[in-house]
């Protein structure tokens, strides 16, 4: 039996504030007003950051290492000082109600920093009465199912794999039941299956109104989950974006051409195409931006011309710019 077959379902009782009329689909959450972090040797991690995250959203911050990632989220979950801005998580400036912020929010880290000799089921539930929760074995209970812990429940943290572990910190992150789950960098050094079983859980999660920032190296997992992008380099915040119309506006694409006879080079006559060669001079590549409309007139008169030139195409085939690649762009363009 596989894991995914043993994984209960997850259910996230709602936050006071959701009974309130406060919460509100769609409506900001944590606002984040030009901040900055400095520190006492003058490096800036930090610079200006202002950003809006919506209630209910899964929101990807990407970034190179030592990009600013994690300062950003240590700030707004209270474990370090800024050094000027201002945030409100929930409509609770996170200084001047730092109780009322820190309760609704969830932090799994990025290092596994666990009680080595306590049981799974003892540190989940410590965790949540550190919050000043009373104790709900039920929903405990629920939580560590849905994250395949149960059977695992009584044994200590040392026995177990680093999976697992992780595992262990997300289930210390939800006990307390937060409106907001921040994810530094939530699945390195775990398996594909577990992976994508974690990814079901942030869905769930997301489903029950539970607004996720996550921050990963794994493109793929932002491309996979995220509502909106964004990306930070070196302590800039450079774009955020809903990840659809980023992928539209930002993506390219390239129709490849495979010819029946090789060419040494690109014929004056398709100049205007800004064609490049390929693949020995067995292929001609052309790339466009596939938002603007005109691209297919564009690629219609490419192929009048290369049968007005006497070019002969077996095959072709196009390829979209993934997240991946539009992330190492920005980067470079930022650089």
């Amino acid at each position: 039996m596989t894991l995914s077959a043993t994984r209960a379902p997850l259910a996230m009782p709602s936050h006071d504030a959701t009974t309130s009329g406060r919460a509100v689909a769609g409506a900001p959450i944590i606002q984040v007003e030009n901040l900055s972090k400095v520190y006492a040797k003058g490096f800036q991690a930090l610079k200006q950051i202002d950003l809006t995250i919506r209630r209910g959203e899964i929101f990807a911050l990407l970034g190179p290492n030592g990009a600013g990632k994690t300062t950003l989220i240590s700030i707004i979950c209270g474990l370090v000082n800024a050094s000027s801005g201002s945030i409100k998580v929930d409509g609770y400036d996170t200084v001047s109600h730092y109780r009322q912020a820190r309760e609704r929010i969830g932090l799994v880290p990025q290092e596994l920093t666990n009680e080595a000799f306590t049981t799974v089921w003892d540190t989940v539930s410590f965790s949540r009465g550190l919050f000043g929760k009373p104790r709900d074995p039920a929903h405990i209970e629920n939580i560590l199912r849905a994250l395949t812990l149960w059977e695992k429940r009584n044994n200590r943290l040392l026995q177990l794999s680093g999976g697992m572990k992780r595992r262990v910190l997300i289930a210390k992150a939800l006990s307390h039941q937060p409106q907001v789950l921040f994810l530094d960098e939530p699945t390195a050094g775990v398996d594909v299956e577990l992976r994508r079983e974690m990814w079901d859980v942030v869905r769930e999660l997301r489903d029950q109104g539970v607004t996720i920032i996550l921050t990963t190296h794994y493109i793929e997992e932002a491309e996979e989950m995220a509502d909106r992008i964004g990306v930070i380099r070196r302590g800039e915040l450079v774009l955020v974006e809903d990840k659809h119309t980023l992928m539209r506006q930002l993506g390219r694409k390239e129709l490849t051409l495979q010819l029946a006879t090789p060419l040494e080079a690109v014929p004056a006559a398709l100049a205007g195409h800004a064609l490049t060669l390929s693949e020995e001079g067995h292929a001609l590549v052309y790339t466009y931006d596939g938002s603007h409309a005109s691209e297919g007139t564009g690629i219609a008169n490419l192929l009048a011309d290369l049968e007005t030139a006497g070019i002969r195409v077996k095959d072709l085939h196009t390829r979209q710019s993934s997240l991946e690649d539009i992330f190492v762009n920005l980067v470079r363009e930022n650089a």
